[in-house]
């Protein structure tokens, strides 16, 4: 998977050092891929929770129905622009989203926890 560079070199830097989880998530949520869910549902705990659009989805059942319908109806490109890791568990990302949407544009901040080797919680804000 090829993540695009981010303008900020911090950010290149700690994308090179994400945990193979978050790479998996961000390779099968990239704007007009259909997710291989064979690849994506592992990348999560069987209990993990994904709160997003104020909805909380809780398991791979849940989970993959979120992402087979999520933003489905719009077209939209989603840059990078920050990566942090506050510590061993937790992560949190910014992608910067233009598209078809309503506002045409957002900074959404995805905020990862892990547990172990799988993410056990994502929340997707503005």
């Amino acid at each position: 998977m090829t993540i695009p560079t981010p303008p900020d070199p911090t950010v290149a830097e700690t994308v090179k050092h994400l945990p193979h989880a978050i790479t998996t998530y961000l390779r099968e949520s990239q704007p007009g891929r259909k997710a291989n869910f064979h690849d994506l549902l592992p990348a999560f705990a069987e209990d993990a929770t994904v709160l997003d659009d104020g909805n909380t989805y809780t398991g791979h059942d849940e989970i993959r129905h979120w992402r087979e319908t999520a933003a489905s109806e719009y077209t939209y490109t989603q840059d990078l622009t920050h990566a942090e890791k506050l510590d061993d568990t937790h992560w949190v990302l910014t992608h910067h989203l233009e598209g078809n949407f309503p506002g045409g544009e957002v900074d959404l901040i995805y905020r990862f926890t892990l547990a172990g080797d799988v993410i056990a919680s994502l929340e997707i804000a503005p």
